[in-house]
């Protein structure tokens, strides 16, 4: 990275303060007690909780914690991470996949309750940037509201006003905490949270060994497909935009999307009504795919709308890999390109040539993306064990400094906070490729991007840095997958603090992120809010480039000879 302004310093080392309080207390054999790194959260002046020393909660802050974990804290005062049930077993004598498996709303992890505590594995350190800082967060508003809430009838008004909160965010925490949202506000006034952490193991190692255990049930239906030894190209986006993109399911369950969406969800009928009047300009496409999450998640009969959707999947050469048993919690998607039907794949690919498309020998292998650090554990597995890397090809959310929420950003220069490496990309993808299909936002290539260690691990002064330096795309994964790049291609592991050239890699090398926060306006966050069908607009014109490029790669090759 070019020298950074020294005006950004004060900020920065604020931030690497709190991290070095938590990596090193959590160093010890015992337990923590979040209220030991209160002080370091407040002094750090978090961007994405700029009221945390104030007395009025933090509703924007509050709303993200409580999105990224699993409502069983409420009855929770400790939390244990650990890379493997193995070491709980280690360390306790439990097995914690005995306990209740409980989730978080808006961030994978494997999460188990029991009693008073809750345990989760953790995919690397990046886990544990996203974690304690939401935890620290929690508490301290939990605590303001619990102070706030004492002289209070707890009726949903006289509760709203006491803690500050405006209709939208009270409502919006409603959905959070669903059914028990009643229950947890009277403990919330009844008891203060005093939450105590402990680290078990957090190797290295042992991170590469849950990478290498994710990778298992890949390379065995690989096998069963018949692709083991073909060439890969691996993508990380989600588990829903390349498979409705390259198949055309969803237009197959119209119908019942359509009629479950009348029923059920009159903002997105809305939607649909103003399409087929022709008042917007959004792709009927994006509502079918949107529209099958929601059939497939929620309708009644979802078990028999599932297994016929599967069984058209797999007559289209996909195969689902759930995540099982490890910390990496990304489930995995094998693509045989030769078995795609051409006729229906999104017609915003453009044409196939179906010829090519059956001579093709190379799969796709999708990642629903990793957070932080285990993105260089996964490539590093994919690339170690595969035949030949085609491309790599990484589709994500970032926060944005000069853009606006659903905009698509395109970097040619990536900074890794982790490696301290800066990597210059002769990016694949254009913005030429992704605005064509792009109805509501604007498509800006030619970005830097630094790859952060965590969401809450930034503040204003920090960012003020990376902005003077020009790097106005704020994100996650990048810089960690490019480190794993370059050991594809590089005789020694990836260096430390250096300028790196990406071009002329031997394999295809493109990176898109959709813009799902604003730091610096402090709007709600699309982790506060969650994905709303107008993020399928960026998201799809970004998959659909992606797809067009893999397919427009395998076309340029040579004909396979005959006989």
């Amino acid at each position: 990275m070019e020298s950074p302004p020294r005006a950004g310093w004060t900020g920065r080392q604020a931030v690497e303060l709190y991290v070095r309080t938590y990596t090193t207390m959590l160093q010890s054999s015992g337990d923590i007690k979040i209220d030991s790194l209160v002080h370091a959260h407040l002094a750090m002046g978090s961007v994405l909780h700029p009221l945390a020393a104030e007395p009025q909660v933090d509703m924007g802050a509050l709303l993200y914690a409580v999105r990224r974990l699993p409502n069983a804290i409420v009855r929770c005062r400790r939390v244990l991470m650990g890379q493997s049930p193995q070491g709980f077993k280690a360390v306790f004598g439990t097995d914690i996949l005995s306990w209740q498996a409980v989730k978080a709303p808006a961030r994978r992890r494997r999460w188990y309750h029991s009693g008073d505590t809750l345990a989760v594995l953790i995919a690397s350190p990046s886990d544990i940037d996203d974690l304690v800082p939401t935890l620290v967060a929690y508490q301290i508003e939990w605590n303001k509201l619990h102070r706030l809430l004492q002289d209070v009838a707890l009726d949903d008004a006289d509760a709203r006003s006491a803690g500050g909160a405006g209709e939208e965010d009270w409502r919006r925490l409603h959905e959070a905490w669903g059914d028990e949202f009643e229950s947890i506000l009277a403990s919330i006034k009844r008891d203060e949270c005093r939450i105590v952490i402990r680290l078990i193991g957090g190797s290295h190692l042992g991170y590469a060994r849950n990478a290498s255990r994710w990778w298992q049930p890949i390379a065995s239906a690989m096998e069963e497909m018949g692709v083991r030894e073909a060439p890969i190209y691996f993508v990380s986006s989600n588990t829903h935009s390349l498979v409705n993109v390259l198949t055309g399911v969803a237009r197959q369950f119209e119908d019942d999307i359509l009629d479950f969406v009348r029923r059920n969800d009159p903002e997105l009928d809305d939607e649909r009504r103003k399409l087929e009047a022709g008042h917007s300009r959004a792709s009927r496409d994006n509502l079918l795919y949107y529209g099958a999450r929601q059939l497939f998640d929620l309708h009644p009969e979802r078990s028999r709308l599932r297994g016929r959707r599967a069984e058209m999947e797999t007559a289209n050469g996909i195969r689902h890999v759930p995540a099982r048993g490890t910390g990496v919690d990304s489930a995995a998607q094998v693509f045989k390109i030769s078995q795609l039907d051409p006729a229906a794949i999104d017609p915003r690919v453009g044409p196939v040539d179906e010829s090519k498309l059956r001579a093709s020998e190379a799969c796709i292998v999708n990642v629903d993306y990793p957070l932080g650090l285990a993105a260089y554990h996964i490539l590093r597995q994919v690339a170690e064990h595969s035949a030949w890397v085609a491309g790599v090809y990484v589709l994500g959310k970032a926060a944005t400094l000069n853009a606006e929420v659903g905009d698509v950003m395109i970097p040619n220069a990536v900074y890794n906070e982790h490696s301290g490496n800066t990597y210059w990309l002769d990016n694949s993808i254009a913005a030429a490729d992704v605005q064509p299909n792009l109805v509501y936002g604007s498509a800006l290539d030619n970005q830097r991007a630094v790859a952060v260690r965590g969401t809450f691990l930034q503040n204003r002064d920090y960012l003020d840095m990376y902005y003077q330096g020009r790097y106005t795309v704020v994100e996650l994964e990048a810089g960690p997958y490019l480190d794993a790049c370059y050991e594809i291609t590089q005789p020694d592991r990836y260096p430390l603090g250096e300028s790196v050239n990406m071009a002329k890699l031997g394999f295809d090398l493109g990176i898109v992120f959709y813009a799902s926060d604003t730091p610096y306006t402090q709007a709600r966050t699309l982790g506060a809010r969650g994905l709303r069908y107008r993020g399928m607009d960026s998201t799809y014109a970004a998959a659909i480039a992606l797809a067009r490029r893999i397919l427009e790669r395998e076309e340029a090759l040579p004909a396979r000879p005959m006989g």
